[in-house]
């Protein structure tokens, strides 16, 4: 499980912008290693309280974390796949290089560019010794050999049941030549197309640089039963000629056990059978439905004298008209 990162922040989960941005400064401030060169406690709080502010200042980043909760590690986007943007559309938000303020990996942090310009003096009291500022340039030649590895991509196929479900499966990566097996945990609900970042899984760095992410596309594969929109589950639900006349209680398999589902008197076709919350569900707890479409399946072994009593009662139902009598143009 990992960390709440409102908790980490000291705010509510309807926390605006504003407030996730005061509290961050009043972390930072608070925990900085330049403040506590020797605290490994502290080193670790700010690292907690940075990783809490990459996530929940970016809004897109936010609403996954919110969607999926402990779950979000790395899940980037979702919904269906664009053919015409490629296997990675528009590109993986907060990539390597890029994205919305990297998280503290134990090296330096750049203040001004972190707290909006002003520097280390302005925001702490006071100004650096001499030392310090030698202290500071040494550890920036020193930063600048390292070099981050590059990224990874990969596309992998999972089993319907396994994206609505949520597990764990077997991913094979090959890097610079050298093939390794890695597990790749699935939140439940994914939906097909939907883009994960795996980070420290791509290429190695150089010079102590932290390694790249493996950026996978996710392709869920299709149901021989069930289809998925949204968060809604749809399935057929076949019933004979006399449940659908005279109503009945059938079974129908869902994702989350079987369940029991009314069939009214004199049901056709094509109606449309809800089941509240037995659809998509998230770990943070939202639920879609599971809708079941109706199908009335005509009697088949009967003998031939049943199946004359059958058409002769059809007929007389029909003398009053056809279904399709109110069709206009």
């Amino acid at each position: 499980m990992g960390d709440d990162h409102y908790q980490t922040l000291g705010v509510q989960r309807t926390a605006s912008a504003e407030d996730i941005r005061k509290a961050y400064r009043e972390l930072a401030r608070k925990y900085h290693p330049d403040l506590h060169p020797d605290d490994e406690v502290a080193k670790e709080k700010f690292k907690r309280v940075q990783t809490a502010f990459d996530v929940l200042n970016d809004p897109s980043k936010r609403e996954m974390y919110d969607r999926y909760g402990s779950a979000f590690e790395g899940v980037n986007g979702g919904g269906g796949r664009d053919p015409r943007r490629g296997p990675f559309g528009g590109g993986f938000p907060g990539g390597a290089g890029g994205g919305s303020g990297g998280g503290f990996n134990g090296g330096e942090i750049d203040l001004e560019s972190l707290f909006g310009g002003g520097g280390f003096a302005d925001l702490f009291g006071g100004g650096r010794s001499t030392g310090s500022a030698a202290g500071g340039k040494a550890r920036g030649q020193r930063r600048s050999a390292q070099a981050p590895g590059e990224d990874l991509r990969a596309t992998l196929s999972v089993p319907f049941r396994l994206a609505i479900e949520g597990g764990k499966t077997d991913l094979r990566v090959d890097r610079e030549g050298t093939a390794e097996t890695i597990s790749v945990t699935i939140p439940q609900g994914l939906p097909d197309g939907a883009r994960m970042r795996l980070r420290g899984q791509g290429l190695p760095g150089s010079g102590g640089g932290p390694a790249g992410d493996l950026l996978l596309e996710v392709l869920v594969e299709p149901h021989p039963t069930y289809t998925r929109a949204g968060d809604t589950l749809e399935a057929p639900l076949p019933v004979s000629l006399s449940e659908a006349l005279t109503g009945a209680k059938v079974d129908l398999p869902t994702p989350w056990g079987t369940i029991s589902l009314r069939v009214p008197p004199l049901t056709s076709s094509g109606r449309r059978l809800r089941a509240a919350g037995m659809g998509v569900r998230h770990s943070n707890g939202s639920r879609g439905d599971l809708i079941a479409v109706v199908q009335v399946m005509m009697p088949e072994g009967a003998d031939e004298a049943a199946l004359t009593r059958l058409r002769d009662a059809a007929l007389a139902a029909d003398a009053g008209g056809t279904p399709r009598q109110r069709f206009q143009w």
